[in-house]
């Protein structure tokens, strides 16, 4: 905090927070990271700043305190914030269940699948006022309001019904910075198309372009930004270089496409384990796996065919959007077969959520809760029968260890945290391997058979002493000893990348122009 402001709790709340909001040509662009960014800057500075979203549409998803659903993206920018996720903050969360459909969730409940069509239409001219209720609530609660929008706010197809993009810079009345990922290419083309596409209101929001992403020398960029600010008279107030090295976990899976050929370059097998996760066609929640990134001995790949497998030390099935359609994948892939034999090889196989009841005998679907098929038998693996219905089961949850196998009984009795968004009721035989408290509820969750386990809860990984009694027995199922000591908690982790990734962001913008463009006084 530099000498000439005060803090956050010094200043008089104004009766509205001020606002910013991050728009982008396109997806990707990294809009939900340098929201998460700002987020972190004002909270360092003092303020009570708090984020939002409009619309999301991810798989990536999070259950609240509370019980309710959001995307992952909001939760990550409340945590830079320093505050406890809150629906309000993603209001309306589309969860893909297919080509053409996706669940929709209204501050955190499920309103059941409709068809893209159907949602574009009346619905989401209908979800408009709970969008304006949540933006002013958190308007009137907060100092700063750090706003984020959806792929790009020139889709003229989609502007009729817009509920995420300009529509809300226009209720809110928020400056906006519009981002463009120069990486990729026809960075300055994306920047003057969108700006020409926008009503002449909407542009005058505009307040300053960011480009994202960028590698080389920035003086051979000058001319460009020289370019952009006499063709369209705003300001470029940040050139944010290219870095991918933050603990920061991500929403959209497109992610995973770099993730193998990035990830532990250059490490062989004697070097690190080898982790293998199913990258399943709805795969769900893969922020669960992060942990495993932020471990210096394990090599962690997604793969969709069987030649990729390979001879892994575990395998991973991770959860699902759409489990009967992933279990279909499993089996027609051929990858459920080489599951099976890796099992009778005795290799750890981990199920998640929709992976374990894939690892069940069958996973019944009666009333189309997911898709349109009614039955497939699982893996069979563990025995256990899984029965979708309507209702969600959406919990923070808490509990211990009480698993005696395996490495369970070197961590058992150990406090875990975790949270669970599942359709599915399952029915098993066996000892649970935690006993867990949820909403005030007790009962046990997760199976075994040998080297096989499967739990429903998300985040599992999370827990410390849990995630390195695995990784210890997995070493030994090597002969070996873990070559690395205990790692850096993951909360600690975190927490350093939030710092890192302001740091980061914050020099390579025009700090002071941001602070005029959204009115923000100095103290």
């Amino acid at each position: 905090m530099s000498g000439n402001e005060t803090s956050g709790a010094e200043r008089q709340r104004s009766k509205q927070a001020t606002r910013l909001m991050i728009q982008g040509t396109s997806s990707n662009v990294g809009k939900s990271v340098l929201a998460a960014a700002f987020c972190r800057i004002f909270y360092q500075e003092g303020y009570q700043v708090a984020p939002f979203k409009a619309q999301n549409m991810a798989l990536n998803s999070f259950v609240t305190r509370s019980g309710g659903e959001m995307g992952r993206a909001q939760v990550v920018q409340a945590q830079a914030a320093g505050l406890e996720p809150d629906v309000r903050m993603n209001p309306v969360l589309l969860k893909p269940t297919g080509h053409t459909g996706s669940q929709v969730i209204i501050l955190g409940k499920s309103q059941g699948t409709l068809s893209a069509l159907k949602y574009h239409g009346e619905y989401q001219r209908r979800t408009w006022p709970i969008v304006e209720t949540a933006l002013h609530e958190l308007l009137e609660e907060n100092e700063i309001v750090v706003i984020e929008g959806a792929g790009s706010p020139a889709e003229v197809n989609l502007k009729q019904n817009d509920i995420v993009n300009m529509r809300v810079a226009m209720e809110a009345q928020a400056p906006v910075l519009l981002v463009a990922d120069i990486d990729r290419g026809g960075a300055l083309a994306s920047v003057v198309g969108t700006l020409e596409l926008l009503e002449p209101e909407e542009r005058q929001l505009v307040r300053g372009i960011v480009m994202n992403k960028f590698r080389g020398d920035i003086k051979l960029l000058q001319p460009a930004l020289d370019f952009l600010e006499e063709r369209t008279g705003i300001p470029v107030v940040g050139v944010v270089p290219f870095y991918d090295q933050f603990k920061i976990p991500e929403e959209d899976s497109v992610v995973l496409e770099e993730q193998n050929s990035k990830h532990h370059k250059g490490k062989n097998r004697a070097e690190a384990l080898d982790v293998v996760v199913i990258r399943l066609p709805y795969l769900s929640n893969f922020t669960d796996f992060d942990p495993f990134e932020d471990e210096p001995d394990i090599n962690l790949r997604y793969v969709r065919e069987v030649a990729e497998v390979g001879q892994p030390d575990c395998v991973i099935l991770p959860g699902s959007k759409n489990t009967l359609s992933d279990l279909r994948f499993v089996w027609d892939s051929g990858l459920g077969e080489k599951i099976l034999d890796l099992w009778r090889e005795n290799v750890p196989i981990i199920g998640i959520c929709g992976g374990y009841q894939m690892l069940g005998r069958v996973v019944h679907d009666p009333l189309g809760t997911e898709s349109d098929l009614v039955e497939m038998n699982g893996l069979g693996i563990l025995p256990m029968k899984t029965e979708f219905a309507i209702d969600k089961h959406t919990v923070q949850s808490h509990g211990k260890v009480i698993g005696t196998e395996l490495f369970f009984q070197r961590c058992q009795g150990t406090e875990i945290t975790g949270y669970e968004i599942h359709m599915g009721s399952s029915q098993g035989e066996g000892e649970p391997l935690f006993a867990i408290e949820a909403q005030g509820e007790t009962y046990g969750d997760g199976l075994l058979v040998g080297s096989a386990f499967g739990t429903y809860l998300h985040g599992i990984f999370d827990n410390d002493p849990l995630r390195t009694a695995l990784l210890e027995w997995l070493w030994e199922k090597r002969g070996a000893q873990r070559p690395v000591g205990k790692t850096l908690s993951q909360a600690a982790i975190r927490e350093q990348a939030f710092n890192e990734l302001a740091e980061w962001v914050r020099n390579s913008m025009d700090m002071e122009k941001i602070r005029s463009i959204m009115g923000l006084k100095k103290g």
